[in-house]
């Protein structure tokens, strides 16, 4: 039962490093974690499951972070969307803002700051889900 109230957080970034030192650190806070380093076999997976959280890297080959973000918010408007890039503009983060992001993080960035993103993610959808009563009061 308790599986079934982890915050579940896919993570797409054509950098497999990114996956790599994410993914333990969040295991450790208690998030279920998927990672994928090609845009193909995340786009797959989020159309057989939907995620809390999706982080995905706005520059990458295939398929682009807001193609990605596009997918995900058709098909689960819910989902909370942390992008992140090596590319980071005023006008970038303006688009991803306007297409529904949570938040939009430059690289490098440290564990702490991503993972303080993620708990206020988290919050927010916990917030979300015990009610419009609840939420209206928090938000």
């Amino acid at each position: 039962m308790a599986y079934e109230n982890k915050t579940s957080i896919l993570i797409l970034d054509d950098e497999p490093i990114v996956s790599k030192r994410l993914k333990p650190s969040l295991q450790k806070k208690g998030y279920e974690v998927e990672t994928f380093t090609e845009g193909l076999a995340a786009l797959k997976r989020i159309r057989e499951k939907n995620f809390n959280i999706v982080i995905t890297d706005l520059k990458m080959e295939g398929i682009d972070g807001m193609e990605f973000l596009a997918e995900v918010k058709k098909r689960s408007p819910e989902t909370e969307i942390i992008m992140i890039t090596g590319f980071a503009t005023t006008e970038a983060a303006k688009e991803c803002f306007k297409k529904g992001v949570f938040d939009f993080l430059a690289k490098p960035f440290k564990i702490g700051e991503i993972t303080e993103i993620i708990q206020k993610a988290a919050e927010k959808i916990k917030q979300r889900q015990a009610g419009p009563d609840t939420y209206n009061k928090i938000a």
